[in-house]
């Protein structure tokens, strides 16, 4: 392996090391970094020698801060099949992690946002840090929370999955710990101690507990979680029954967060925003495997519309935070526009 290589595996032990190597990127997923991890997690999940896998990222700043957005527009608005194979093969990916027979641990140490929580919260261990920032901004950019945000999201406590799904808000440790989005926290100087630990340890079938046990010999208290504070709040306001009377609902309340709320809400892809609502309402009573179906459904819709492009345009390629969406209001939006991301393909379904 050589310091270019964008996704590095090696063994330690028993342990199958994975480095998300980007950094200058904030080691974004691309599409060769998808297949080759699903690749290797297929013979690492039958390979006997290997006990569990560890994920973490290059550099000292994220985690895994998403896809590789900017290729993904490029190749979409030239009409190429690239962002078809991507989205196909990282949701593939997703459902690997998420089935994968063998521990799995991520330290999401840093930034971790869209598609870095696709290859982190459906592990069995994701550990936090002090420098973990969390968010699904994808609303932000006219896509919706998918990588399985449709499973996990509404299972968060009370509204709370709503509220980060539609919103984007960004999180820390301690907010996501309470999520559920983490299951412990470390110090980001004691990782390298706890790696250590996790190569050193005898397993027997006990294996998960015995992980448990050795996390947390490293772990501490985040802290007491922020969204605490605003939970009934949110629970009331993101529980109603469609995007409109949210906003609505929040701007009733006039207290000063809640207006904020509202104007932020309104700013978003009214497209992105009732689409979003309905996967996540959906999501609540799915398995995760159909949920993975679904969000494919959706987002071969999203790749032939509008919105994606001209988010990713105004947030990310021009910068200019000014994006003209279509149509630009959410009473533009019908109920049949809506129902139509959820449709089944032609072209035959995920898996």
């Amino acid at each position: 392996m050589t310091e270019q290589d964008e996704i590095i595996f090696r063994l330690q032990g028993s342990v199958g090391m994975v480095t998300l190597n980007r950094p200058h990127a904030l080691n974004a997923l691309t599409h060769e970094m998808c297949l080759a991890l699903d690749a290797k997690l297929a013979e690492w999940d039958t390979d006997p020698t290997v006990k569990l896998v560890l994920v973490e990222g290059a550099g000292d700043r994220a985690f895994c801060a998403g896809g590789d957005i900017i290729k993904l527009y490029e190749e979409g608005r030239k009409g190429a099949d690239y962002p078809y194979h991507f989205y196909r093969d990282e949701y593939l990916l997703n459902a690997r992690i998420k089935h994968f027979h063998k521990p799995y641990i991520s330290f999401i140490d840093g930034i971790v946002m869209g598609g870095g929580v696709g290859v982190s919260v459906h592990g069995s261990h994701r550990v936090a840090t002090e420098r973990t920032l969390f968010a699904m901004p994808e609303s932000g950019i006219g896509l919706f929370p998918d990588v399985g945000g449709s499973y996990f999201l509404p299972r968060c406590p009370g509204e709370t999955g709503m509220y980060v799904g539609l919103t984007g808000a960004r999180l820390k440790a301690d907010d996501a710990v309470f999520l559920g989005i983490s299951n412990s926290h470390v110090p980001s100087e004691k990782l390298k101690s706890l790696e250590a630990a996790l190569v050193a340890a005898d397993y027997t079938d006990n294996i998960h507990h015995e992980i448990d046990v050795i996390i947390g010999r490293f772990s501490d208290h985040p802290g007491d979680a922020p969204i605490i504070d605003r939970l009934k709040q949110i629970d009331h306001h993101f529980g109603q029954f469609s995007v409109e009377e949210i906003i609505r609902s929040l701007q009733e309340d006039g207290d000063d967060w809640c207006l904020k709320t509202a104007d932020m809400l309104l700013t978003k892809s009214p497209t992105s925003m009732k689409v979003s609502f309905e996967e996540l309402r959906r999501g609540a009573s799915m398995e995760f495997d159909d949920c993975m179906r679904m969000e494919f459904r959706m987002v071969n819709r999203i790749i032939q519309g509008v919105d994606f492009y001209e988010g990713t345009r105004a947030a990310v390629v021009d910068k200019d935070r000014a994006p003209k969406w279509q149509p630009p209001t959410l009473e533009g939006v019908s109920d049949a526009d809506v129902q139509a991301y959820f449709a089944p393909l032609d072209d035959g379904d995920l898996y």
